[in-house]
């Protein structure tokens, strides 16, 4: 046990690379019960996860709850509560004009009242069998069940918060970082040795959260595009020597999109590992790769099996080629299957 907590804690603070990966539950066990639930957090503890990942979003009255997007139409029964017909509507969101139901337009105790549903029934009817059983999460409901599941099995069970497109809940007065540095504070995770790693896509929230608390940071980084808030930036620019030695001044990671690290030919088939991980542990990031998922549909053509794109391949194998390319923790909505390949 006292092993297990060390090792948690030295990949979360910046110690030297260890043999093997951290697991991230990516939104829970969510290939196996609906995301961002109590199920699925308490699932991917079960199966070895060692952090478990809340994606956060506000509501109206500036409550950080767990969902993936701040539209919540695919996750939750909303669109089935005639209470809330006149609530659709259309906004931009970083650039994307998106219709559905928003967060934003509901208080805590409203969104209470919603049940959460498998975002991808098609390929996970398994996990579609538990729709409308739990409620939305906060936060800091979140951090309790990791509290519970350290006592639990004596492992050190970290959290994984990512800050959901910041600049546009400022835009719409709702700005996340004092109410986030707050509740961080408030649930003692501020300091450089605290069981988090904080996530986002965007720079200036990680760079003014690096001026405030010396929690980990990760900056995401996606496979095409650049920061909702930096227009005149790409990702493939921020990950270059360059880039990476500029990134290491705010953030102890950096979280690509797998493909970045393991590239795909014009067949779907994985080649050699790019220069990536080299690079970001030269300049003194750890690595950590999003998202493996079981279903063929996600996994490079080497690594399927079988003919349907929701049958499920080879990901513990391809959890293992991460780990040879020397990743220092993985996402994947998979904990066991990860943990099974490492």
């Amino acid at each position: 046990m006292i092993h297990a907590i060390v090792i948690a804690f030295a990949l979360l603070v910046g110690t030297p690379a260890l043999a093997q990966p951290l697991i991230i539950a990516h939104r829970g066990a969510s290939g196996e019960r609906p995301e961002h639930t109590r199920a699925a957090y308490e699932l991917a503890v079960e199966q070895g996860a060692d952090v478990i990942e809340p994606d956060l979003v506000l509501t109206k009255d500036g409550v950080f709850v767990d969902r993936h997007e701040n539209e919540i139409s695919g996750t939750t029964d909303v669109g089935d509560r005639p209470e809330f017909t006149d609530r659709k509507m259309t906004k931009t969101i970083d650039g994307v004009p998106t219709t559905g139901w928003f967060t934003e337009d509901f208080t805590l105790v409203e969104l209470k009242t919603l049940r959460a549903r498998e975002r991808l029934p098609a390929f996970r009817p398994g996990s579609a069998a538990y729709d409308r059983r739990e409620p939305i999460l906060t936060f800091d409901e979140v951090v309790a069940i990791a509290r519970a599941a350290s006592t639990r099995t004596g492992r050190t069970i970290a959290v994984a918060p990512e800050l959901k497109h910041p600049t546009y809940f400022a835009g719409i007065g709702l700005p996340m970082e004092d109410a986030f540095v707050a509740e961080l504070e408030r649930l003692g995770l501020t300091g450089a040795d605290a069981p988090v790693i904080i996530q986002c896509f965007e720079v200036g929230p990680l760079e003014r959260l690096a001026a405030r608390i010396d929690a980990p940071l990760a900056q995401l980084v996606a496979g095409a595009g650049g920061p909702a808030d930096r227009p005149d930036m790409t990702y493939a620019q921020m990950i270059t020597p360059a880039g990476l030695q500029a990134m290491a001044a705010y953030a102890a990671w950096v979280a690509p999109e797998m493909t970045l690290v393991l590239p795909r030919d014009a067949e779907g088939r994985t080649t050699a590992p790019s220069a990536l991980v080299t690079d970001a542990h030269t300049a003194g990031l750890k690595v950590v790769v999003w998202t493996l998922r079981a279903e063929n549909a996600f996994l490079p053509a080497e690594r399927r099996r079988g003919e349907g794109l929701a049958e499920h391949g080879d990901m513990a194998g391809y959890a293992a080629a991460f780990a040879e390319a020397e990743v220092d923790a993985i996402f994947s909505d998979f904990p066991a299957l990860a943990r099974a390949g490492l």
